[in-house]
């Protein structure tokens, strides 16, 4: 065995026990972002809309660059074949993906607010106002 190997080996399992920790409080704040069940089917249900709004909203220059920076990520992340959580692991596996999307447009809403999703959204105005209630954002959603 090299000598260089006896030094290296503390150091290359420090990384590794790091790396798990940090992945294993990203799934417990995944965990605990994950919406309700209702509010997970319907996620689920307007995925196509939700991703064409994400490329909207990214394309659009007169949101805040950290906000287009942000979805451009999110784009790439979602279109990445590696996940935070490996599909096999129950509910999670698959939720990961639609819990991400909300988080960082939930971020989108708070930077850019709530007109540039109004502005954007491409699906119809029930699927706009289960949109709304996923991000918190429910004034405008309680009157229609």
């Amino acid at each position: 065995m090299p000598s260089w190997w006896s030094a290296a080996w503390p150091v290359l399992v420090g990384v590794l026990g790091a790396l798990l920790l940090v992945w294993l409080v990203v799934l417990v704040v995944l965990w605990r972002a994950a919406p309700d069940r209702t509010g997970l089917r319907d996620a689920l249900r307007l995925l196509p809309d939700v991703l064409r709004l994400v490329e909207r909203l990214a394309g659009d220059p007169a949101l805040p660059r950290g906000v287009r920076v942000r979805l451009l990520l999110l784009l790439t992340y979602l279109t990445l074949p590696i996940d935070l959580v490996p599909d096999f692991i129950p509910v999670l596996g698959y939720a990961d993906d639609a819990v991400v999307v909300l988080l960082v447009l939930r971020s989108v809403v708070r930077s850019a607010g709530p007109q540039a999703v109004e502005r954007h959204w491409p699906g119809t105005p029930d699927g706009l106002a289960a949109v709304r209630r996923l991000l918190g954002n429910r004034e405008k959603g309680k009157a229609e």
